[in-house]
């Protein structure tokens, strides 16, 4: 084997180490999916604070692979369907899992 050879089956080696580490579980997010959860629990956040009847500061937000949860606590039950469909409308969203509650 050439030596150009041996470093383009070694590049090609750690290439494929570098992508399978990146990789997601079913119980963990791959670099990719962290990034896009992060984004989608940012604009979930930004589209609650900019309903007006809702409290932002006393909701919860977070995604694990599209599916966002809420959590925490509404002052009317009325909040909790708001809220959630609220997260419906933002893109990357797959499911919501509503676990607010009525103080």
């Amino acid at each position: 084997m050439t030596k150009s050879k041996l470093m383009t089956a070694l590049l090609a080696a750690v290439m494929m180490t570098a992508v399978v580490g990146c990789a997601s579980t079913s119980s963990k997010e791959g670099t990719g999916e962290y990034v896009d959860d992060s984004w989608i629990t940012t604009k979930v956040k930004a589209a609650i604070l900019n309903e007006p009847t809702l409290k932002s500061a006393e909701i919860n937000v977070e995604t694990f692979k599209g599916t966002v949860q809420l959590s925490g606590f509404v002052k009317q039950k009325e909040d909790i369907a708001k809220a959630g469909s609220v997260t419906r409308t933002i893109k990357g969203v797959k499911d919501v899992k509503n676990d607010l509650r009525q103080k």
